[in-house]
C-alpha cells in the first residue's frame, strides 16, 4: 500500500459537486485530491441524468416544433420520422464531450485523481481500491460528494430491461409502443414527455394529489391539463399493485383514485420513485459522522459533526439537485481555505423541469405562503394574452407571483410554459436582492418576448396587467 503526501482537501466523487469542489480548490491554491470509481467524470447528472435527458428533450421538443412546421405549411416532406439510433448517438456524443471537458478542468486546476471505491477509514484518511491495488488518500481535510442512486418501490428492482431505472430508460434502443411512468416528479415528467413525443402510449402513475407535487398547486393542474391534452393519461392518488412479465412486456394493474383496479399490458415500466442517498459502506460509521434516514447531517458550511469532514450534494438532506450541489461545494472549499465563505440560502434555489411545457419556480408556493402565516397576494398571467408566446406557437400556460400583501415583497414565482427554465433567473434574483412587485413592474422588459409575461404577473398582483 502506497501513502502518499497529505493533501488539503480530498473529495469523493467527480459529480457536480465533487467536480466543482475541486477545481474551486484549485482555483484557491489547495492541494486537492479526487477519488472517483466510474470510468469517466461528472456523476449521476452528466453521465445518467440531468444532461443525457435534456439532449433526449430537445430533439423531441424539436421533433415536434418540425411537425407543426409542416402542417403550417413551412416545407412539405410528407411523413415526418426519426431515427432514434442517431438520436442516442447525438445525446452520447453530448455527454462525452461534456465528461472531457471536466477531465480537462480537473487537470487545468492540478487536482490529483485516484481512481477507485474510497472509503473514510480516518478523519483524514481515505482507503481507495481500484485496478487490483489499494492506496491511502491522506488530507487535512474529506470532503464527500457520493451523490445518490435510484430507488425502487418495495418488492420490485430494476432489470434495466423492462422495469426500468432512469439509467435504462435512456439506454433504450427503440422507442418502446407503450411505457408506464411510476412517480411524477421531474424523472416522471420529462421522459413522459420525452417518449409521448417519439410516438409511445404514455400513462403516468402519482400516489399523491398531484404531479410535480412540490410545486404550486396551479403549476401542477395546468401540467396535467396539457399533458391530457397531448395523449398523455394522468392519474393521480393512484398506486401501482402488480406487475408481471407477458411475451409483449409487462401486465400491469394498479389502483384508481375512484378505487378502480385498471389492467395494461405495457412494454416497460419505469420506476421514478425518487433517490436515496449513496452513504452505505464508504466509512461514515467508523469515524462516527452523524447520518438521519441515510442523509449525512451537516452544518451551514457543510461541515460534518467530525472535524475535517465535509458532505455535499445528494448525500446531505438539501434538495437534490446539481446546481445546489455545484454551491454546497463552493462553500465547503471556501470555508476549508479559510476564506469568507456565504451559506447556501436554500429559500432561493430555483426548480426547473424539462418537460414540455417547463416547469420553474423558486420561493414559496401560495400554499405554503399561507401557511407560514403571510398576508398573500397572488398575481397571473397567461402566454395566451403575450404576443411571443403566439409567434412561438407556444400559448399553454402562465407566471404566478405570490407576493406579501403590505409591502409587496416577493415570496414565491411560478411558471410553466415555453422556455420558462431560463426566465426563472430573473426571479432568483429578484428575491435574492430582496425585491419587490413594484421593483419588477418598474423594471422595463423588452417587447415582443416571453417574460414580458413574468412583467404582467408582477402588475397583476395589484390588479394593474394591461394586457389581461
Amino acid at each position: 500500500m502506497k501513502e502518499q503526501a497529505p493533501f488539503d482537501v480530498a473529495i469523493i466523487g467527480t459529480g457536480p459537486g465533487g467536480y466543482v469542489a475541486a477545481i474551486r480548490a484549485g482555483q484557491l491554491g489547495l492541494k486537492t485530491a479526487v477519488i472517483e470509481k466510474d470510468s469517466r467524470y461528472g456523476g449521476t447528472c452528466l453521465l445518467r441524468g440531468c444532461i443525457p435527458t435534456k439532449a433526449l428533450l430537445r430533439d423531441a421538443h424539436l421533433f415536434q416544433e418540425l411537425k407543426r412546421a409542416s402542417q403550417q405549411g413551412l416545407f412539405k416532406t410528407g411523413d415526418i420520422g426519426i431515427d432514434f439510433g442517431k438520436i442516442q448517438d447525438r445525446k452520447k456524443d453530448i455527454v462525452d464531450k461534456n465528461a472531457k471537458g471536466v477531465d480537462f478542468l480537473l487537470r487545468k486546476n492540478k487536482a490529483t485523481v485516484f481512481k477507485g471505491y474510497g472509503t473514510v477509514v480516518a478523519p483524514d484518511r481515505i482507503l481507495v481500491k481500484g485496478n487490483g491495488a489499494s492506496t491511502e488518500v491522506v488530507a487535512k481535510n474529506i470532503i464527500i460528494a457520493t451523490g445518490s442512486e435510484a430507488k425502487s418501490l418495495p418488492g420490485y428492482s430494476f432489470d434495466e430491461k423492462t422495469i426500468l431505472s432512469n439509467v435504462g430508460v435512456l439506454d433504450l434502443t427503440q422507442v418502446p409502443k407503450s411505457m408506464l411512468i411510476v412517480g411524477c416528479g421531474a424523472v416522471g415528467v420529462e421522459f413522459a414527455s420525452i417518449y409521448n413525443s417519439f410516438g409511445t402510449k404514455v400513462t403516468l402513475l402519482e400516489v399523491l394529489p398531484n404531479i410535480v407535487p412540490l410545486e404550486d398547486d396551479e403549476i401542477s393542474k395546468e401540467l396535467k391539463r396539457v399533458f391530457t391534452k397531448k395523449g398523455i393519461e394522468v392519474h393521480t392518488k393512484a398506486k401501482l399493485e402488480t406487475t408481471k412479465p407477458t411475451e409483449n412486456g409487462l401486465e400491469v394493474t394498479f389502483q384508481t383514485e375512484k378505487g378502480e383496479v385498471k389492467k395494461y399490458t405495457v412494454e416497460k415500466v419505469l420506476l421514478a420513485t425518487g433517490r436515496g442517498p449513496n452513504t452505505a459502506n464508504i466509512g461514515l460509521e467508523k469515524i462516527g459522522v452523524a447520518t438521519e434516514r441515510g442523509f449525512i447531517k451537516v452544518g451551514e458550511y457543510m461541515e460534518t459533526n467530525v472535524k475535517g469532514v465535509f458532505a455535499i450534494g445528494d448525500v446531505t438532506p438539501s434538495p437534490l439537485l446539481a446546481h445546489v450541489a455545484m454551491q454546497e461545494g463552493i462553500v465547503a472549499v471556501e470555508k476549508i481555505a479559510g476564506k469568507h465563505a456565504t451559506p447556501v440560502k436554500y429559500n432561493q434555489v430555483p426548480s426547473c423541469t424539462y418537460c414540455d411545457p417547463q416547469v420553474a419556480s423558486v420561493g414559496l408556493t401560495e400554499a405554503r405562503a399561507r401557511e407560514a402565516g403571510f398576508k398573500v397576494k397572488v398575481g397571473k398571467f397567461p402566454f395566451t394574452a403575450i404576443a411571443k408566446a403566439k409567434i412561438e406557437d407556444a400559448s399553454d400556460g402562465f407566471v404566478k407571483v405570490v407576493a406579501e400583501e403590505t409591502y409587496g415583497e416577493i415570496l414565491g414565482v411560478h411558471m410553466i410554459g415555453n422556455t420558462v427554465t431560463e426566465m426563472i433567473a430573473e426571479a432568483v434574483a429578484a428575491i435574492a436582492l430582496e425585491g419587490t412587485v413594484d421593483d419588477l413592474v418598474n423594471t422595463i422588459h423588452a417587447h415582443p418576448t416571453l417574460s414580458e409575461a413574468t412583467h404582467e404577473a408582477m402588475e397583476n398582483v395589484f390588479g394593474a396587467a394591461i394586457h389581461l
